[in-house]
């Protein structure tokens, strides 16, 4: 336990350190931590989350970058023990998804990905449908994207999650509540949005339409 407890500090003053390259060192620990002794991270995630977070908005674009593509290893070898960390995890990821630096943007996408394949969809929903109306640009279209993805695996099991996650999306979408992008990609994925929720609410998605806006319902229409 004394070898355990030497070794989050390690992790934890590695990962707080003044020099960037003591903070990629960290996070490359954090990697091999999580390859070796999976259980005294899954044990620790909270408090060590609380400073690798801190590595994914580093200032420095090499230790984002790097703790990104970390993140993304991680998510695939710890999956549900990181449940507890889900919030900022999400956060972080979105973050970084409209950074005009390509590996770092690269990186995003792929942990974005890597969460989808490997963490709860439930949960990921309710965070995605959050942290949404916060986004804009690239990142909106990305995590929409992303929304419509969950749509019908979380409907056979959770229907009243996508009502409440994913409907408030499309909306929003259909009001043009959040369009810095005006872009035929908006539209792309907006017709896939409804496409997927049509699919899986059949006539009750025009019910639910009827409490919205004339306009948004004549939309909607057009779309389906």
């Amino acid at each position: 336990a004394r070898d355990e407890t030497e070794t989050l500090q390690k992790l934890y003053d590695l990962l707080e350190a003044k020099g960037f390259e003591a903070r990629m060192e960290g996070v490359a620990l954090l990697l091999d931590l999580c390859k070796n002794s999976p259980k005294l991270v899954a044990t620790n995630i909270v408090q060590i989350f609380d400073d690798f977070v801190l590595r994914i908005s580093d200032t420095h674009k090499k230790v984002k970058q790097m703790a990104l593509d970390v993140l993304a290893e991680i998510i695939a070898i710890l999956e549900d023990a990181l449940n507890p960390v889900m919030v900022l995890l999400v956060e972080g990821i979105l973050k970084n998804l409209n950074s005009k630096h390509p590996g770092v943007h690269a990186a995003a996408v792929k942990a974005l990905k890597e969460s989808i394949a490997h963490l709860d969809k439930v949960s990921l929903m309710k965070e995605f449908s959050h942290q949404w109306s916060q986004l804009s640009g690239q990142a909106l279209l990305n995590v929409t994207e992303r929304i419509t993805e969950l749509v019908e695996g979380i409907h056979a099991r959770s229907p009243e999650v996508v009502q409440r996650c994913a409907l408030p999306v499309l909306w929003a979408l259909l009001k043009n509540k959040a369009l810095p992008v005006r872009s035929a990609n908006v539209c792309t994925v907006l017709t896939r949005l409804a496409s997927a929720l049509c699919q899986v609410m059949g006539t009750q998605l025009k019910k639910c339409a009827a409490s919205q806006p004339p306009h948004v319902q004549q939309k909607l229409s057009s779309i389906l």
